[in-house]
């Protein structure tokens, strides 16, 4: 894909997502069993961004620690997991095909340009990382990095990971609200 077209992918992810997010409300059928559902797997994806959030040093160190030494993106497997919870409350096949259509679009772009971000930032570290941890997807054994350090709140707080808490709260209240008010 050439580099014009790749540039403006990622550009319009933020715009795109605002505009997914009104379809999802619209297009949704939740019930209180789909909330339940759903909402339990997007917990796990919370918790997992949550936990990446905690040992998260951007663009000061690269990370290698807590779930990193699983996956190299662990905050994108966390997002995997809330888009399946938000497929899951919404109860929608269209909102199921919305949110797989925005992955597809656009998380191969965002993930590429992170690569070659960290590849620059970090080009004696970041190579040997890359060959040993998977991409998205982790496997059962952990990469054992040196000098690993352990989950720290100011970080998590530092990279405002609160605010997905708080979107993802405000969405189930939507939808709570949708199943209230439109029966």
């Amino acid at each position: 894909m050439p580099a014009e077209w790749t540039e403006r992918i990622y550009r319009w992810r933020v715009r795109t997502g605002t505009l997914s997010a009104l379809l999802v409300l619209f297009l949704a059928r939740p019930t209180w069993s789909s909330l339940a559902w759903g909402g339990a797997v997007a917990v796990l994806g919370l918790l997992i961004r949550a936990w990446a959030a905690g040992h998260l040093k951007k663009e000061k160190e690269l990370a290698i620690s807590g779930p990193y030494r699983y996956t190299r993106n662990p905050l994108y497997l966390g997002n995997l997991f809330i888009g399946l919870g938000v497929g899951l409350a919404a109860n929608s096949g269209w909102v199921a095909g919305l949110l797989v259509l925005y992955f597809l679009v656009f998380y191969p772009t965002i993930i590429k340009r992170e690569r070659d971000r960290l590849a620059r930032l970090f080009p004696n570290t970041y190579p040997g990382y890359r060959a040993l941890v998977p991409l998205v997807f982790p496997r059962p054994t952990k990469h054992s990095a040196a000098g690993n350090s352990g989950f720290r709140g100011a970080l998590f707080k530092q990279n405002k990971e609160y605010r997905a808490e708080a979107g993802a709260a405000a969405l189930w209240l939507l939808f709570a609200a949708k199943i209230l008010l439109f029966p």
